[in-house]
């Protein structure tokens, strides 16, 4: 079995459900923005912009697909990994539970770092914006406050990530002023979007790709 034609199959499906899903939610901004029909502001002397309600639930519409997305990923990724563990007929998650207890893609490093007897320096896969992928959705999974739709990163999530992937250009900038700030105050937004979506899904593939041939190797003892 080529797996990794098959998690291909999976991340091409959520880059284009990514466009289709979200296209109607750009629509609305882009025409709020440019005060299209039928959004053209009517004259008033509230400070507020006219359709600001809209505009934040379009917004927030984009952030959750976004999220869906990296869900999907997560459990893309997860299926190549258990796909190859059946293949090669282990158990990681069996020899190696300590590691499982620190997420998935950690326990599947070390099983699969000890199979290829490799320490992962020479993979072109980023492991940093992987495991992040994983948290991700973990975090979209769990809501934190019932009165706000918007997703927020665990307040643990800098404590290893200073620069957390999936978070907003305007947050982002705020850490770069001050990289003293606590999310445990002020909680940071889970943002996924296109971009990091993108690069995201392109990492998976990478390190599949990567994977591919030293995992046929071993499975028909070619090394």
């Amino acid at each position: 079995m080529e797996v990794n034609e098959f998690l291909k199959l999976r991340t091409a499906f959520i880059r284009r459900h990514y466009e289709t899903a979200t296209g109607p939610f750009r629509e609305v901004i882009r025409k709020i923005e440019a005060e299209e029909d039928p959004y053209e502001p009517p004259y008033s002397e509230d400070a507020e912009p006219a359709f600001l309600e809209e505009w934040m639930e379009a917004k927030t519409s984009l952030e959750v697909v976004g999220a869906t997305c990296v869900s999907m990923l997560s459990e893309a990724l997860k299926l190549y990994f258990k796909t190859w563990e059946r293949e090669l007929d282990i158990e990681c998650q069996i020899a190696l539970k300590t590691e499982f207890k620190k997420g998935f893609v950690n326990g599947y490093k070390s099983c699969f770092g000890h199979l290829l007897k490799t320490d992962w320096s020479d993979c072109p896969a980023d492991w940093d914006v992987i495991e992040q992928i994983a948290l991700a959705r973990n975090d979209a999974q769990h809501a934190k406050q019932i009165h706000d739709i918007g997703l927020e990163h665990s307040p643990t999530i800098r404590e290893k990530y200073p620069m957390p992937f999936f978070l907003s250009d305007v947050e982002k900038r705020m850490i770069e002023m001050d990289q003293t700030l606590d999310p445990h105050w002020f909680g940071l937004s889970l943002v996924v979007t296109a971009e990091t979506l993108d690069e995201a899904t392109r990492q998976v593939e990478t390190l599949a790709a990567w994977m591919e041939k030293p995992l046929f190797d071993v499975k028909y003892g070619r090394r």
